[in-house]
């Protein structure tokens, strides 16, 4: 196939510029920053007391295993009636209406702010399946690499941007004692929404509509999507580069979207640091993320996807151990720093391996919905884990240590996968 328009593919990447400012704002800075600030140490939530940090976990996994059951029904009513699309679209206002209900949250109703995340997180978990799912149909496979690393660069380019105005916004409530309280906060989780469903119209107004899948259905369209799940599993066992490839992705990924979505509540309460630093860390991530999806992109150019995997997932591995020991802010922000290189060239890099070890298939909503599953429990597990082990082992540099050796695993499982295109099943 030929790569798309060049306005098709802008318009495709320009959905990560919108729906990122949710995983900068919402996800990683100011929620958590506000949250900390405004929830006691212990958080009364459906009948149960937790600890705050290990209940923003516990929320994170619940929305995550939401969007793990609903994904495999929605792929396949996708893939069938051909609307991508409009799943999307429906994801897309669902995640971006909660953020704005965010502008209600207050220390009164702590217990609102946590439901609120986790409709937004399972709008936002569900549009990404879709947006995911028109990669390979909208790019030539040798061009997924570049395809893949603008949209996470648009991405980190335009959260920063929003984050920016909120920053000063509230700082400017801070120095001048304007006097407006938490509302500049609170109004930051409303230009989220905004700004998602807004710049989402160039998406919606460019990107084609799939075509509807030419098989007629052999099981009820809300439980084919699991029969499809079992199809594609049965057909790992055909594509063993694939199937290799899934097994190391779910072991790294469990560390790689844990540490995005807690390493703001971990930094805020095993280093005490102040909701500026803690804002200021995570626009460090942000930066310099833009430059390593971009360098790793071209490093994967010269040695191969593998490769680049593997030099990613050793530099996760030394995160996690210089992590656990971290004693001051600027060894922090060192660790931010070394972060931010590896965060988006592994998320950029892992679609885009994905994509190209695809076999040749109509049905790829199926295919990017099991990957997004793979997914969706790893990060389940992976903040399970964290909290857990945060809550009842020993504090959160325990946590981080148990997150290493997800990593430890991925690398080895990926060693042994072998980059190519397995086209045909085996005989």
């Amino acid at each position: 196939m030929l790569t798309a328009p060049k306005k098709v593919i802008n318009a495709w990447a320009m959905y990560d510029w919108a729906n990122s400012s949710y995983s900068l704002i919402i996800t990683s800075a100011i929620f958590p920053a506000y949250y900390t600030a405004i929830a006691p140490p212990q958080v009364e939530f459906i009948g149960r007391t937790y600890d705050r940090s290990s209940l923003a976990s516990y929320a994170i996994s619940f929305s995550f295993l939401v969007i793990a059951f609903l994904s495999p029904i929605l792929s396949s009513i996708a893939d069938y009636k051909g609307n991508k699309k409009s799943f999307m679209k429906f994801f897309c206002y669902l995640g971006s209406i909660a953020c704005c209900s965010m502008i209600f949250l207050t220390k009164e109703n702590i217990g609102w702010g946590i439901v609120a995340s986790i409709i937004a997180s399972i709008g936002y978990c569900g549009s990404i399946v879709f947006y995911n799912a028109y990669l390979p149909e909208i790019a030539a496979e040798e061009d997924q690499d570049r395809v893949s690393a603008k949209g996470f660069a648009l991405g980190y380019i335009g959260s920063v941007l929003l984050m920016i105005v909120c920053l000063g916004f509230i700082m400017s409530n801070d120095k001048l004692n304007l006097g407006w309280g938490a509302w500049p906060v609170r109004l930051s989780f409303l230009s989220v929404g905004i700004w998602w469903a807004g710049f989402a119209q160039i998406t919606f107004s460019r990107l084609p509509a799939s075509k509807p899948s030419e098989q007629d259905l052999e099981h009820s369209i809300l439980t084919n999507g699991f029969h499809e799940l079992k199809k594609v599993w049965n057909q790992l066992q055909h594509f063993p580069r694939l199937s290799k490839f899934l097994r190391s992705f779910f072991f790294y990924n469990m560390g790689v979207q844990t540490v995005m979505y807690l390493a703001t509540y971990f930094a805020s309460d095993e280093l005490k640091m102040e909701s500026s630093q803690l804002i200021i860390t995570v626009l460090i991530i942000q930066l310099v993320a833009i430059l390593g999806a971009t360098l790793f992109a071209r490093l994967s150019d010269k040695v191969g996807n593998i490769i680049t995997l593997g030099v990613l997932i050793t530099i996760w591995i030394g995160i996690c151990f210089f992590a656990s020991r971290v004693t001051t802010v600027n060894e922090f922000f060192i660790v931010a720093f070394c972060v931010g290189m590896v965060m988006g060239g592994t998320q950029s890099m892992s679609r885009s391996t994905y994509s190209k070890l695809l076999p040749e298939t109509k049905d790829t909503a199926s295919y990017f919905s099991f990957f997004d599953v793979c997914d969706k429990m790893g990060t389940v597990i992976g903040t399970l884990v964290f909290g857990s082990v945060g809550e009842f082992l020993g504090g959160m540099r325990n946590s981080v240590l148990a997150l290493m050796v997800f990593f430890i695993i991925g690398l080895i499982l990926l060693m042994f996968v072998h980059m190519k295109k397995e086209k045909t099943l085996a005989a």
